[in-house]
């Protein structure tokens, strides 16, 4: 709590000394919404997926792909389960055959859990090895979505949108990687890097430093708008222990929820790194964040994140005064937690 403390004077202090009129990056409702995530390394990840659902069953966003950095046979069948147990088990999965990360997961077993004989949480997709290669995945949903009505909420590594970028003409799209983005992306909303000291100290966050050439190919060429939910963002909003432990008992067995007490029990509470990513996605104009003034985000060879103002820079990096934290800590409970199909 005494760092999470620290990260929030700095960002009060961010914010007293006037950071810029929030600017309104969101097109009609719903918004387009991939998520390109490295689920099964923390939980956040499947807490921010839970998040798009309630979402999308507010009709605020429309869930069209979600696409996996981490290398693990499991992501997709986990996601899979969290997509059926919300109803929307058809939505495509892509997967990642990089390599990074393929170590195993405390909670991605759910995929496999069994009660009876029959699966716990019910889903098609029950291998990694039958899903799709990520990118072709993105060049598919991107060419099939009307321009510049996407948002992509990075939450892993770079490596999926990276490589999109290097893509070329196909029978997909006759338009390569990045001219594809620039059509159909309105924006980048991605977990990654920091924009404040973390006990003093410069911080390597795990999201770059894991792919780091993948990270700053994507900073360097990236055709669209950038907003970074830097490390010190999500450090400073916890998720509520409370709402792990009684929000979600309308089902017997939740995804979330046991996904959450397998990979760090309450009455720990996890960073909101990826659900904050998220939230500003769908809801860019409901104050939950500031934004610091436009400029570039760079990455060097070691991983540590930089940035310099500059008035025609199209990254930018959110802020959270002490009002604003409290706001996102509750709504992100309630949308995590929402049942199924409610509204």
């Amino acid at each position: 709590m005494l760092r999470c403390a620290c990260v929030l004077s700095m960002l009060l202090n961010a914010a007293v000394e006037g950071p810029p009129e929030r600017v309104n990056l969101k097109p009609a409702d719903p918004v387009k919404l991939i998520f390109d995530t490295d689920i099964g390394n923390d939980v956040d990840d499947a807490l921010a997926l839970g998040v798009i659902h309630a979402l999308e069953s507010r009709g605020e966003c429309e869930l069209v792909a979600v696409t996996l950095t981490k290398d693990h046979e499991l992501c997709a069948p986990f996601v899979d389960a969290i997509n059926t147990f919300y109803g929307r088990g058809t939505i495509p999965i892509g997967v990642t055959r990089s390599g990074v990360t393929p170590q195993d997961s405390t909670f991605l077993g759910l995929a496999r859990a069994e009660d009876d004989g029959a699966l716990r949480y019910p889903h098609d997709l029950l291998s990694g090895n039958d899903a799709p290669d990520a990118v072709t995945v993105l060049r598919q949903t991107l060419a099939a979505q009307p321009d510049q009505s996407v948002a992509i909420a990075q939450v892993g590594f770079s490596t999926n949108l990276a490589a999109l970028l290097g893509t070329p003409p196909d029978a997909i799209s006759p338009l390569g990687g990045r001219d594809l983005v620039e059509a159909k992306v309105r924006v980048l909303s991605m977990m990654a890097g920091a924009f404040a000291p973390i006990d003093g100290k410069e911080h390597r966050e795990y999201n770059v430093v894991m792919d780091i050439p993948a990270a700053r190919k994507l900073t360097e060429e990236w055709p669209t708008p950038i907003i970074y939910s830097g490390y010190e963002i999500g450090l400073a909003i916890t998720y509520p222990a409370e709402s792990i432990e009684r929000d979600f008992s309308y089902a017997a067995h939740h995804p979330l929820a046991e996904a959450y007490q397998l990979y760090m029990p309450t009455p720990h509470e996890r960073p909101t790194w990826d659900l904050t990513s998220v939230l500003w996605a769908v809801r860019p104009d409901r104050g939950y964040f500031s934004l610091s003034n436009p400029g570039r985000a760079s990455v060097d060879e070691a991983g540590v994140t930089a940035f310099q103002e500059t008035p025609d820079g199209t990254h930018r990096y959110l802020i959270a005064d002490a009002l604003q934290v409290a706001r996102v800590r509750e709504a992100l409970a309630l949308l995590a937690s929402q049942p199924p199909g409610k509204r």
